[in-house]
C-alpha cells in the first residue's frame, strides 16, 4: 500500500483554524461578534414566500441581487462581487493578486482567516504588531506604512479591528494606499455599521483599493454566509475571473436582498448595540477592569492570570466569551449585544470579579 498524496509545503506549514463553535446552543453568546438577537423578521419572511422545490433545482442568478446590493452600497453593479462571506472576498483577494512568495502585510491580533488564505497561498508574511502601541491598542499607521516595500502584493486591514475594536481613520488609510499603489489593499469593513467610518467612496480615488462587507453582524445572517467584495470595475471584473460561478448559495442571495430591504431593523440594532457598548465601558470601569476603547460590537478587557477562570465561570453561567490571551496575554472579548444582556453580564462578573 502507498503512504497516499502528500499536502503542499504550505498546507504542512500552516496552523489549522479550529473556532470553538460547539455546544453554543441556549447560551447568552457574546462570543463571536455576530448579532444576539437574530436577523430582522422580513428575512424569514422574504426566505418563505420564495422558496419552492423548484427553485432549489436551479443554479443561483446574481444578476437582480448584484444590482440591488450596488444600488444600496451606491456604486455601479460592476463594482460589486457577491461573495460567500467576507471570508470568501479574503481568498479571492489573494488568489487574483498574490503569487506563492509574494509579500503579504497584516496586523496582528487581527482576523486570523487574513493569515489563513496568505500562508495557503505560500505567500511571504510581514506582520506589524498593535502590541507596541500603549494602552489603547492604536492602529499603528506608521509600522504598517514602514512594513510596504516593492515586493508588497496585499495588504490587509480591518477597521474596526479585531479584536482590538481600535480603528484607523481615513486619513490614515490615505496614507496606506499611497504608499502601496501596486498593491491590493483591502479595508475589511465587518464592524462597519458600529463605527459609521467607511473607506467605500474612495474606490474611485484609489486603484488599489477594496472594501468588503458582511451580512453576518449586524444582519444577524452569519449562518448564511454572505458578503460583498467592493472595488473599481477594473478590479472586480478580474476578482470574479477568479471566482467559482456558483460560490454563493440562492438562499444566501435572496436572504442579503431583504436583509437590505429592512434599514429601520439594521439602525435600530446597531444603536442599541453602541448604546450597550457604553454601558459596558462604564460597568467595566466601576468593577476596576481596565478595557481597550472600542468603535465595534465588542470590547476587550485585561483579565490578567484569570483570563480562562473568568471565561469558564461565565460559561458556567450560561454566558460565553472568547479568550484572546494567546495573542495579547490576559485580554478576553466581549461581544456587545443589548443593554439587558450586557446589563446581565455585568452583574455575574461583578460576583466572579470581586471575591
Amino acid at each position: 500500500m502507498t503512504d497516499g498524496p502528500k499536502p503542499r509545503d504550505a498546507v504542512r506549514r500552516m496552523a489549522a483554524y479550529s473556532p470553538p463553535t460547539g455546544d453554543r446552543a441556549g447560551r447568552l453568546r457574546l462570543d463571536f461578534n455576530e448579532n444576539t438577537i437574530g436577523c430582522s423578521p422580513r428575512v424569514v419572511e422574504y426566505l418563505l414566500e420564495r422558496l419552492s422545490a423548484s427553485q432549489l433545482s436551479i443554479y443561483p442568478d446574481y444578476a437582480a441581487a448584484t444590482e440591488e446590493l450596488a444600488a444600496f452600497f451606491g456604486i455601479a453593479a460592476n463594482e460589486l462581487a457577491i461573495t460567500n462571506g467576507t471570508d470568501e472576498a479574503n481568498q479571492l483577494l489573494v488568489n487574483t493578486y498574490v503569487n506563492p512568495g509574494d509579500e503579504v502585510v497584516l496586523l496582528k491580533p487581527s482576523y486570523p482567516m487574513y493569515r489563513f488564505y496568505a500562508e495557503l497561498a505560500g505567500a511571504s508574511i510581514r506582520e506589524v504588531s498593535y502590541r507596541d502601541r500603549g494602552e489603547n491598542l492604536e492602529f499603528p499607521t506608521g509600522a504598517v506604512v514602514r512594513a510596504i516595500r516593492p515586493e508588497t502584493h496585499a495588504v490587509f486591514i480591518a477597521n474596526p479591528n479585531n479584536p482590538t475594536g481600535t480603528a484607523v481613520d481615513l486619513d490614515n488609510v490615505r496614507r496606506i494606499l499611497k504608499a502601496a499603489p501596486h498593491a491590493a489593499v483591502l479595508i475589511d469593513e465587518a464592524y462597519f455599521e458600529f463605527s459609521g467610518v467607511t473607506a467605500l467612496p474612495m474606490i474611485h480615488e484609489f486603484k488599489n483599493l477594496f472594501v468588503c462587507r458582511t451580512f453576518s453582524k449586524v444582519y444577524g445572517m452569519a449562518a448564511m454566509r454572505c458578503g460583498c467584495l467592493l472595488s473599481n470595475g477594473g478590479n472586480i471584473a478580474w476578482v470574479r475571473k477568479a471566482q467559482s460561478p456558483y460560490s454563493v448559495n440562492a438562499l444566501a442571495v435572496l436572504a442579503a436582498r431583504a436583509a437590505i430591504g429592512d434599514r429601520e431593523y439594521v439602525d435600530n440594532y446597531a444603536s442599541e448595540v453602541v448604546a450597550a457598548r457604553s454601558l459596558a465601558a462604564e460597568g467595566l470601569r466601576r468593577l476596576g477592569i481596565p478595557h481597550y476603547p472600542s468603535q465595534a460590537n465588542f470590547i476587550l478587557f485585561q483579565a490578567g492570570d484569570r483570563a480562562i477562570e473568568i471565561r469558564d465561570a461565565l460559561r458556567a453561567r450560561g454566558i460565553l466569551v472568547r479568550d484572546r490571551s494567546h495573542e495579547i496575554p490576559g485580554c478576553v472579548r466581549l461581544t456587545i449585544g443589548t443593554r439587558a444582556q450586557i446589563q446581565r453580564f455585568l452583574e455575574e462578573m461583578e460576583k466572579l470579579w470581586i471575591r
